[in-house]
């Protein structure tokens, strides 16, 4: 259970940080809801609780980042855990058709945006008698995959920023994780598929099992469930001693 903890979650108006942001709730936090999209108040409807605070955020945004996080230490009187999910696909194309713009954005949202999250939470997650930190990064960041440059060479940049918090924070008792889902079932995996069909000439079943199933141990795409549970069991008491590591929530497409 997370009763009494204060939880700080980007990219929780859909898909994957919407669940997350239910499943802390559900197990006893306050939840700060984070995302530029006006959909952190149906998230805040849907979980229903006073112990929400939707704080409409830019993460590439430094002023807006710590203006969001102050809101939160404010409402709350204090911050524990910061679950950093914002992130966008980027362009699916061959390196060499990649914009810059194309290229600075993604790094921007799926990287930069964590640096200045963790940047202006860490002294609060010091302070914490129970510190953590979940970056969401992607099996993408373990391994290849075909005309998405820039969001692969995100994913593993949040890895190498995961292990480098882990020893930074570490002496303070802060835990520093990443959890790289594999294909998550939503809207966003579907425009996902769709764009590597047209890259590949195939229908959308077919891109689905050359891209994302073919290769899985269990044959089946995970559901967002599925990744809060781990953040929710990360942050817990139960994942104290579990720190700098990178989580493989797959359904086994990758085995390291």
């Amino acid at each position: 259970m997370l009763t009494g903890q204060t939880a700080f979650v980007t990219g929780a108006s859909q898909g994957i940080g919407r669940q997350i942001a239910i499943t802390l709730a559900a197990e006893g936090a306050n939840v700060a809801l984070a995302a530029r999209s006006d959909g952190i108040y149906e998230t805040e409807e849907m979980i229903d609780s006073d112990a929400t605070l939707a704080v409409e955020t830019d993460v590439t945004d430094e002023a807006s980042v710590e203006s969001s996080i102050e809101a939160t230490v404010d409402e709350f009187g204090g911050l524990d855990v910061v679950v950093n999910n914002a992130g966008i696909a980027g362009p699916t194309a061959p390196i060499e058709e990649v914009t810059v713009e194309e290229w600075q954005q993604t790094l921007d949202v799926n990287l930069m945006g964590m640096f200045l999250t963790v940047k202006h939470a860490s002294p609060h997650l010091r302070a914490s008698d129970r510190g953590s930190v979940v970056n969401i990064s992607s099996i993408s960041g373990k391994r290849p995959l075909e005309s998405r440059t820039p969001y692969t060479a995100s994913k593993m940049g949040v890895i190498g920023l995961t292990r480098t918090l882990a020893f930074e924070l570490g002496d303070d008792d802060v835990t520093a994780n990443a959890i790289c889902p594999g294909a998550v079932r939503g809207e966003r995996i579907n425009n996902v598929i769709e764009n590597q069909a047209e890259q590949l000439g195939v229908t959308f079943e077919e891109a689905k099992r050359q891209v994302i199933t073919k290769d899985m141990a269990l044959d089946d795409i995970v559901d967002p469930e599925d990744v809060a549970d781990m953040v929710a069991y990360l942050a817990s008491d139960h994942g104290q001693h579990i720190t700098g590591q990178d989580i493989s929530v797959d359904s086994g497409a990758t085995w390291y």
